[in-house]
């Protein structure tokens, strides 16, 4: 009988079983009967169950049945007793029948017990509550009886109802693990996944009926089932109800099937997830070698221009985008399959390590040749990256060689020519950056022939070789007739930086010839005190003369070199056309002045030269004294010089210039009249020799 079928009758407290027990270790039963008809069926039910608890060995001792009739009549009191020989009577050892204050006819009660006594089979004695403790020690009488047992009926019955239903449930889970582990021992491995399928769940979660049973336990290793928190208190499921050691039973026995029914499951889970590793393993590998495959068989080209190669690129990621997918699955799997090779299970080793090792061999190898295509992909672009700039580089160099030169200076000209070389240089970098990128794309290119996806790309890739030779090619011309323009342009800059350094320096020829010029006008002007300085003077002006012819040579000379490059360049020299014109004006004005320094000095070496030999001839010598006409000679020579002194040079323009300033002239001028006056001087004495004496 379980207590969930009597339950509401179990809750009304009919009898009870406190814990309790008399001196001789019988078990206290406890029937308080109350002012209401007590409901003998009920209670024959009631005490049924109750006796069915404790073991045999416990009701061999005997029971002691306290039947509380304070609160009730002689009569139902008297049923009772007598109820109790047909529900219990081998087993009651004495009923106390507890009396109301007020007491029943006792020669009646006494004697109708003390009359039935052998045919009961029990002492029936009457007594009051507080007289109990004469048979009952007080320890094991509960609360209603002065006793200090506690009791609480509500908190054993749901205990109890705890403890029937572990107990069913762990009975029934252990049949039915039972079942399912014996099936999986017998048979071939088909009869075993057949007994699996049919009993593999239990009708209960094993651990919730195993922690059940484990709180339970532990609540009857305290001996607390009846709510008792401290004390000396009885339960009528301790270890004298079998309760403990039923509840331990079974919780051996459950853990024991448990664990057998988890190997089990784990043998299952391991079989299946094995399964379900290798439908996955051959899902990826399906993918990867079919349509992943044939997604890389059709992407073959490296495209033809930047853009192009771009969108090949944004293809490949798609692609790679794709197999990223099939990729984390593998990953997923890999890890999966090491983690069943650490569980260490012989018999799977082999198939585990095919397995991964099929699985590994394909998505390397696809990885590889995505690795591969993206590598040639990014080559490809830096290919045409290359070829771009290199093109752009051309473009700007063709059209700096197409604008036509318009100097303003050797300076500008030699500037540009500086830029032309570095744009030159420039595109020879780009032209060996470009080989280099073409033929690390053909090496890439021809080492993808060998394994490429599976087929052969001969005929693909001979039009990718085709294109980047092409490529390279056409550069290698343009970078040539670029070249050849380049040589002719840095030949006329050449030619236009040597013509501006030729008007240049003309220039200069004629400022130095200018400043001769000046130099000669201004500074040139002494004309010497006496015949030897005059001399001197005129071999240094015939140098300085020299100089400035050679000056004006130079001139003539670059003049002529600037004519003829003008002819070469076919233009027309800014500077050269006034050049000559100013070269030979001021040599023509340096010829005239020249060859006025030149009269000047010759006049002046002949008048000093005249004027010393009279000054030095003696008075001895009668054919001087008579050469009146050296001495007009003299005088004429210094008047036509001092005349000369006074006129300035006139230039073919009708300019004038003078040789110094005029004081510089009056000095030189003044000189002259000395040297006169000492010839008139001289004069007179050869004269009148007498007058002279006399004066002397």
């Amino acid at each position: 009988m379980e207590a969930t079928v009597i339950l509401p009758i179990l809750k009304k407290k009919l009898a009870f079983l406190s814990g309790g027990k008399d001196r001789r270790s019988g078990l206290i039963l406890t029937i308080p009967l109350c002012l209401e008809q007590t409901n003998m069926d009920e209670l024959s039910v009631t005490l049924d169950y109750l006796l069915s608890i404790p073991s045999e060995k416990c009701k061999a001792r005997g029971f002691t049945v306290i039947v509380d009739g304070r609160k009730s009549q002689w009569n139902v009191v008297k049923t009772v007793v007598l109820m109790l020989q047909n529900v219990v009577p081998a087993e009651v050892s004495l009923v106390c029948v507890v009396k109301p204050d007020e007491f029943w006819d006792k020669k009646v009660t006494h004697f109708c017990f003390w009359k039935e006594k052998d045919r009961l089979g029990f002492e029936v004695i009457l007594v009051s509550a507080n007289k109990l403790t004469r048979y009952i020690e007080p320890c094991q009488l509960t609360e209603d009886f002065g006793g200090s047992l506690t009791y609480d009926h509500m908190d054993w019955l749901n205990k109890r109802l705890v403890f029937e239903k572990f107990t069913k449930d762990s009975t029934s889970l252990l049949d039915e693990l039972a079942l399912i582990n014996n099936g999986s021992d017998k048979g071939n491995q088909q009869e075993k996944e057949r007994s699996m399928d049919l009993n593999f769940l239990p009708s209960v979660d094993p651990e919730t009926v195993l922690q059940t049973g484990h709180e339970l336990l532990s609540e009857l290793q305290q001996r607390r089932f009846n709510g008792s928190d401290g004390g000396v208190s009885w339960s009528p499921m301790d270890d004298e109800l079998l309760a403990q050691p039923q509840v331990m039973k079974l919780l051996d026995s459950l853990r024991e099937q448990y664990t057998r029914y988890q190997e089990v499951c784990r043998q299952r889970s391991k079989r299946t997830q094995l399964e379900e590793i290798q439908q996955k393993v051959m899902q990826v590998v399906n993918w990867l070698e079919g349509p992943g495959s044939e997604q890389l068989r059709t992407q073959w080209g490296i495209g033809d221009s930047i853009r192009a190669s771009q969108a090949l690129q944004q293809k490949h990621e798609e692609i790679e985008s794709q197999h990223s997918e099939w990729f984390a699955v593998y990953v997923e799997l890999n890890q999966q399959i090491a983690a069943l090779l650490n569980a260490g299970d012989e018999e799977d080793l082999v198939e585990l390590k095919s397995l991964q090792q099929q699985l590994s061999d394909v998505c390397y190898r696809q990885a590889s040749q995505l690795e591969f295509r993206q590598n040639l992909l990014q080559a490809a672009l830096e290919f045409h990256g290359v070829a771009q700039d290199l093109s752009q580089q051309l473009d700007g160099l063709l059209g700096m060689l197409c604008v036509d030169v318009a100097p303003a200076d050797g300076a500008s000209i030699q500037q540009t020519l500086k830029l032309l070389e570095e744009k030159l240089k420039s595109v020879d970098v780009g032209l060996q950056g470009l080989r280099e990128k073409g033929q690390g794309l053909l090496d890439q290119i021809s080492n993808q022939a060998s394994w490429a996806y599976g087929k052969d790309v001969t005929i693909e890739n001979k039009e990718n070789v085709d294109h980047i030779q092409g490529v390279m090619e056409d550069m290698q011309l343009r970078k040539q007739r670029c070249e050849d323009m380049v040589d002719v342009r840095r030949l006329k800059m050449l030619q236009m930086v040597q013509l501006f350094k030729c008007e240049e320096d003309a220039a200069q020829a004629v400022e130095w010839l200018s400043e001769l010029l000046d130099a000669l006008l201004k500074t040139h002007i002494r004309l010497g005190d006496d015949a030897q300085e005059t001399k001197v003077l005129l071999e240094k002006h015939r140098k300085f003369v020299d100089v400035a012819q050679s000056t004006y040579d130079y001139g003539r000379q670059l003049l002529q070199a600037t004519v003829v490059l003008c002819q070469s360049l076919r233009c027309t020299s800014r500077s050269s056309g006034d050049t000559l014109p100013r070269l030979n004006r001021v040599w023509k004005q340096f010829t005239i002045a020249s060859e006025e320094r030149v009269h000047r000095l010759e006049m002046a070496i002949a008048f000093h030269s005249n004027a010393e030999k009279i000054l030095q001839e003696c008075p001895e010598e009668p054919e001087a004294i008579n050469d009146e006409e050296q001495f007009d000679e003299i005088e004429a020579v210094g008047k036509s010089l001092l005349d000369r002194l006074t006129v300035p040079v006139v230039y073919p323009d009708g300019t004038e210039q003078y040789f110094g300033s005029p004081s510089d002239m009056a000095s030189t001028a003044e000189h002259i009249r000395e040297r006169m006056k000492l010839v008139n001087l001289k004069r007179q004495q050869l004269r009148h020799p007498e007058a002279t004496i006399t004066e002397s």
